[in-house]
């Protein structure tokens, strides 16, 4: 024991790394064989002489020249190209990865890819007039479908050679298409190619928007991969020739090809069908109605495509270039637009929600339209400046109410408000053939006499335009020259309510305030509804209602409405209607439309001028045609004293004339001339003195006559409490002994 620990020597134990440590030595049979290591072995006494721990590392030296150096060498190149492709490796699948995740997540932001379906085609109106001649169209412009096998084959390899030279070997993406557009794209440094094929531009039409971006092309991608799984090629190309949008509101090659050249697809050039190829890129900056230059020259690089692509040969490419045969007309600027706007308001109530696209047949005589337009547009033109006057509106329509002719402004494109149905003006004196028909119906005659003096109603002190008075007048001439101060004793003798009611028997159907003022025209209509009411005094005293509307059918020719005549509703005592007539036609000969005057036709009609000139109209009929013009500012600022025997009488007379040209004559219903007294309220006031200052009371009427089984409306008293006055002459004096007066 003791030689034992002697030879040892004394060993301190060891604890935690260095225990573990201490016994851990390489031996031989760790090395790796043949390592081209060609240093003598230590022995086993010389290595547990060295140190393990104090001495420093030792330097190494460089390796010797010669084959071992590139045994080294190969070996050190291994682990960098390991680690180069497992990283690579490591990569390519986050990538997949992502991809897969972003298709997922653009997935779940469109509807499920099972339940696409390719939408329907907007529904469009198509309108034409009376004739069957289009007039307008509402919605957007798409022709009917059309079949690959219909067209010429160059007209769908023009659209592949620009746009899409692999259509027929990719899969709805080319990543060559896209790889050179990149490319290019970077060259011109900004966007000058794009790789969307086809397929993907079918996507963005049928079921995306226009904007632009990353999701929106992901969606676009993700679309045209179901596309072209779910339909052939053929197909898909089908589709995208019928919905692609060529500018000016057409979508599809038949809308395009009527639109730009008036011809069906089947029948264009291969100029025409490299210009419409070329349209797709830029279809608002290319059209051919607003840009030409831009399109031909376009269409030329189409063309250069096509040859390009052996789909023509070089000589028909050269022999093409040049201007194809235009046939484009202005967009928007005719006033038939605003027929066309009215009828799209009242379509609903017709025939609902427009599911399909549809023609409405209508009134609208095209000739007559053109005419009214003309005659609107020339005089504005002619004296807007001299008298202020910047806006006008005409309507015309047949006695029973069918509209021949509507202008809504002078300039649709400029302005889509149609002053004819939508705005509501002043008519002035033009309303008064209302308070006229109410003293007619209440016992009157054209023959009765009347007081044309000053006039006052309650501190409202009216006066005649010419501010002269003419004393004793028969209703006839008071009439004839728009005389205010007979116009509101009428209506305060009959009472304003009875005015209102007439107004509203015969169409109006604006609110009317019942008070003094209305019998000059101050409550505010439209020209379509006082020309309606107009009417019953040409057609015999029947309503009328206006309507432009016959008929409404589906492109298959299904009915979905047709107008059903209007009941016979007499509104006007025929009698009456004589009377009113035999007036208004001499507003025609002596009065203040003088100008109005259509040679071989009996014709009536009102002026009217509002306050302060803001409102100028004349509404005129024959037995054939009744027509309403207003002319004013949109912004009711005054006029430079235009009046309804002027600018209005002007154009009215060049429509009416022209309407009536090669139809045949007929007279106005009822004249007559020969009225006699027809009560003891006659007799008394062919005898009354000339009224002085003061407006005369309120007086009952005589009882109404009655006449065919017709009978007026009773009077409705205002003020009961008011007495008539000794300045209202001997007619209130009698009229308040005699039907007992207010007491």
């Amino acid at each position: 024991m003791g030689s034992a620990k002697k030879k040892g020597g004394r060993k301190e134990p060891l604890f935690g790394l260095p225990a573990a440590l201490a016994d851990l030595r390489l031996t031989a049979a760790d090395r790796i064989p043949g390592g081209g290591d060609d240093r003598p072995k230590k022995s086993a006494s010389k290595r547990k002489a060295e140190p393990v721990d104090d001495e420093p590392p030792r330097e190494r030296k460089a390796p010797a020249k010669g084959g071992g150096a590139k045994r080294r060498s190969k070996s050190s190149i291994r682990p960098g190209l390991g680690r180069l492709i497992y990283w690579g490796a490591v990569l390519s699948l986050w990538g997949v990865i992502a991809v897969i995740g972003v298709v997922i997540w653009v997935g779940a932001h469109l509807p499920p890819i099972q339940s696409l379906e390719i939408p329907k085609r907007p529904p469009t109106i198509q309108i034409v007039g009376m004739d069957g001649t289009p007039l307008a169209q509402r919605g957007e412009m798409t022709g009917a479908n059309v079949s690959l096998k219909d067209l010429p084959p160059y007209l769908p390899k023009a659209f592949i050679a620009i746009e899409d030279r692999r259509f027929y070997s990719h899969f709805g993406i080319d990543p060559i298409g896209i790889l050179r557009a990149l490319v290019t794209n970077v060259l011109h440094r900004g966007v000058s190619q794009g790789g969307s094929t086809l397929t993907q531009q079918l996507a963005k039409n049928l079921f995306l928007t226009q904007e632009r971006t990353m999701q929106r092309k992901l969606q676009e991608a993700e679309l045209a991969i179901w596309l072209e799984r779910k339909h052939s090629k053929n197909e898909i190309l089908e589709l995208y020739l019928n919905r692609v949008y060529f500018g000016s509101g057409a979508y599809g090659v038949e809308a395009a090809a009527q639109k730009y050249f008036g011809k069906p697809a089947k029948n264009v050039t291969i100029a025409e069908a490299a210009m419409l190829a070329g349209l797709v890129k830029s279809p608002s900056r290319l059209a051919p109605n607003r840009n030409p230059e831009g399109a031909e020259a376009r269409a030329k690089v189409v063309l250069a495509a096509m040859a390009d692509a052996q789909f023509i040969t070089e000589a028909q490419a050269q022999a093409s270039i040049g201007h194809p045969s235009y046939n484009v007309k202005p967009v928007g600027a005719g006033t038939v637009n605003y027929v066309a706007d009215w009828i799209g308001e009242v379509l609903d109530d017709l025939v609902g929600q427009i599911d399909d696209s549809i023609k409405v047949e209508t009134t609208i005589d095209p000739k007559l339209q053109a005419v009214a337009e003309a005659a609107v547009i020339d005089e504005l033109a002619a004296k807007s400046v001299k008298f202020n006057v910047s806006q006008g509106a005409l309507v015309a329509m047949t006695p029973d109410g069918a509209v021949r002719a509507m202008v809504g402004g002078r300039n649709y494109s400029e302005s889509q408000y149609n002053r004819a149905v939508t705005a509501k003006r002043q008519p002035g004196s033009s309303f008064k053939p209302f308070v006229y028909l109410t003293a007619m119906e209440q016992g009157l005659t054209p023959d009765t006499v009347r007081q044309d003096a000053p006039i006052e109603v309650k501190g409202w002190k009216p006066e005649n335009y010419t501010h002269e008075y003419f004393g004793a007048v028969t209703l006839t001439h008071a009439l004839a020259m728009s005389l205010n101060s007979v116009a509101i004793r009428l209506g305060l003798e009959v009472g304003p309510k009875n005015v209102v009611r007439t107004a509203h028997r015969l169409g109006i159907t604006s609110k009317l305030e019942p008070n003094a003022s209305i019998a000059l025209g101050t409550s505010e209509v439209s020209v379509v509804e006082m020309v309606g009411a107009y009417a019953s005094f040409a057609n015999g005293g029947f309503a009328a209602v206006p309507h432009v509307v016959t008929r409404i059918k589906t492109l298959d020719g299904k009915l979905l409405y047709m107008r059903q005549p209007d009941e016979h509703n007499q509104v006007i005592e025929p009698r009456y209607v004589g009377m009113m007539n035999t007036m208004m036609r001499e507003t025609l000969i002596s009065g203040t439309a003088k100008k109005a005057e259509i040679p071989g036709w009996q014709a009536a009609g009102k002026t009217g001028t509002s306050q302060d000139y803001r409102d100028a109209w004349f509404i005129g009929y024959t037995a054939n045609l009744v027509t309403g013009v207003w002319l004013g500012n949109d912004d009711n600022s005054p006029t430079r004293k235009a009046t309804g025997g002027g600018l209005p009488v002007e154009v009215w007379t060049r429509f009416m004339r022209a309407a009536h040209e090669g139809v045949q004559v007929a007279a106005l219903p009822n004249l007559q001339t020969n009225w006699g007294p027809s009560n003891l309220v006659q007799i008394s006031s062919q005898i009354s003195p000339p009224a002085q200052a003061a407006a005369p009371g309120l007086a009952p009427g005589p009882a109404p006559v009655s006449n065919g089984g017709y009978r007026a409306p009773p009077p409705t008293r205002t003020n009961v409490n008011a007495r008539p006055e000794a300045a209202a002459g001997l007619d209130g004096w009698l009229m308040d002994r005699l039907f007992g007066g207010n007491r």
